[in-house]
């Protein structure tokens, strides 16, 4: 992945990235008053090798200029049918209300669907009300099963319709 949107560049994680990105979602999540938790719900930024790429996610940075100012992702699931969990979606301040956070997650929905998955969840925080206003009003249904501690919401979508299969006799 390498796009541009309104200025930012959002391409694929590379390793340099590690810290980074890292440091961005611990300070998101600061500002809301959530902790930071790598080895625990955080780990996968760490590990984004072992817990995106190698697994057949996706795992972007936001780039304005040479600042790392957001992140996105998703990974496979076993939690439905061809599922992703969306993940990682975080903007620093100065990135948000420029519609980038819905451009980033309609990409993440294309580029999954485009891998042959169905489903996408998310999981997030009533504090975190913009991103809670972004999904509901992207699609995405309440749903129930929340895996993540800090989280107290969970939502899903279908992201792309399988075709029936022919019937019997033609």
């Amino acid at each position: 992945m390498q796009q541009q949107f309104n200025g930012y560049e959002v391409r694929d994680w590379q390793p340099g990235d590690r810290q980074a990105a890292a440091d961005l979602i611990r300070d998101v999540l600061a500002e809301y008053g959530l902790g930071w938790e790598p080895i625990g719900a955080d780990y996968d930024v760490l590990e984004v090798e072992r817990c995106y790429q190698d697994v057949g996610g996706e795992f972007w940075v936001v780039m304005q200029g040479d600042r790392l100012v957001g992140t996105a992702a998703y990974y496979p699931i076993q939690r439905g049918d061809r599922a992703v969990e969306i993940r990682e979606m975080y903007l620093l301040p100065e990135a948000r209300g420029r519609g980038l956070g819905r451009w980033l997650l309609q990409q993440l929905e294309t580029a999954a669907a485009d891998h042959g998955f169905y489903m996408a969840w998310i999981e997030t925080g009533t504090v975190l009300q913009a991103a809670v206003q972004l999904y509901e009003t992207s699609g995405y249904q309440p749903a129930t099963g929340v895996e993540t501690q800090r989280c107290d919401r969970v939502y899903c979508k279908v992201l792309a319709q399988v075709a029936a299969p022919p019937s019997p006799g033609g």
